[in-house]
């Protein structure tokens, strides 16, 4: 293995098959589409839905109109790819020479729909009160177009035991037996796992084909897809008192070691989650205490060798346990991952 010199992030499409096929198994004969927006959640939309689609995957959403246009060109038209933003002024002949399918989420898009020469998807809002048409919108378009898919999106699937899922739940219903020809989706990678009455035709994997857990939290089910490691730069001696990087972010309160990592926010670790977040180093878990643009630092009871990996996000240093750490979501985790690191993909 050559030495470890900057940051690395390897991503590890064996794992991602290995998620799917737990999704797969979660959403009980439901068909497991991808979502791939924002570059595959940080990872490489056109390596992550290569591998998907060789595992069986055949439905994929982006957010944009120039995501949807990279991914075709990268799959070919061996999948259905739905952009979220819709149909857009000025965007109907664009969607229609990559063959890619609107989510219409207002009436202006229904209408401007007419004619549109390709398959159409349509969002319902049911309490997310973030895209989607409302239940009386939906009602007063039904039969207006032809749609292949009809979807919304949970907004406390997180959270199994939060009553507005049930709420969304009864209205999703209402909505889906407006377009009875077409397949039905409103669980992402939370909702599959909400139970049967969530997953309808198509469960939309999101943040736990990456390694997510579906409640926030580590899931045992679910493998690391990202793992990012730095060097160790060096080991320094700090008495109490010592102050640690800018300002007033560590003071050490007894003598002790740390360790200087060669990655910071530049590389993608969210600043926040200094002094809450663990890393891992020499074996076990290590406090993070500070991170800069280039470096972080991290607590050291004993010392490693410089030149030694730092695991500061994968199987041992979990995505979720970031996320908490820093106060944020999974998701953000993974799309702020800088591309200075050296990538390398394992299983394409």
């Amino acid at each position: 293995m050559t030495a470890l010199d900057r940051a690395r992030l390897v991503i590890d499409l064996d794992a991602l098959a290995h998620n799917r096929a737990v999704l797969a198994a979660e959403a009980a004969g439901a068909e497991v589409a991808a979502v791939v927006k924002a570059d595959g959640y940080g990872l490489g939309a056109t390596p992550v839905a290569r591998r998907l689609l060789a595992e069986g995957v055949t439905r994929f959403f982006v957010a944009r109109l120039a995501e949807g246009e990279a991914l075709r060109s990268a799959l070919g038209r061996n999948a259905t790819i739905y952009v979220l933003d819709g149909l857009l002024p000025g965007s109907a002949d664009r969607l229609s020479a990559s063959g890619l399918t609107p989510v219409l989420a207002t009436p202006a898009q229904v209408a401007a729909a007419a004619g549109f020469p390709g398959s159409l998807a349509i969002q319902v809002d049911t309490g997310m009160h973030r895209q989607g048409l409302t239940l009386d919108d939906a009602r007063r378009l039904a039969g207006a177009v032809e749609v292949d898919l009809v979807m919304s999106h949970l907004g406390s699937a997180s959270e199994p035991r939060d009553a507005r899922n049930a709420a969304q739940l009864e209205l999703f219903r209402a909505a889906r037996a407006l377009f009875p020809a077409a397949k039905a989706s409103l669980g992402a990678s939370a909702g599959a796992f909400l139970g049967p009455d969530y997953r309808y035709d198509v469960v939309r994997g999101g943040i736990s084909l990456y390694g997510g857990g579906p409640e926030d939290r580590p899931d045992p089910r679910l493998k690391a897809v990202a793992t990012l490691t730095a060097p160790l730069l060096d080991v320094r001696n700090l008495q109490a008192g010592d102050r640690v990087s800018y300002g007033e972010v560590f003071t050490a309160d007894r003598a002790m070691r740390v360790g200087i990592v060669g990655a910071g926010y530049a590389d993608g670790i969210v600043r926040s989650a200094a002094g809450k977040a663990r890393v891992w180093a020499g074996g076990r878990p290590r406090r993070l205490l500070a991170v800069n643009m280039d470096l972080s630092i991290i607590e050291l009871d004993d010392a490693p060798a410089s030149g030694a990996p730092v695991e500061i996000l994968g199987e041992n240093a979990r995505l979720d346990d970031l996320a908490q750490a820093a106060g944020t979501v999974a998701h953000e985790i993974l799309v702020r991952l800088s591309t200075r690191a050296e990538r390398i993909y394992r299983g394409a």
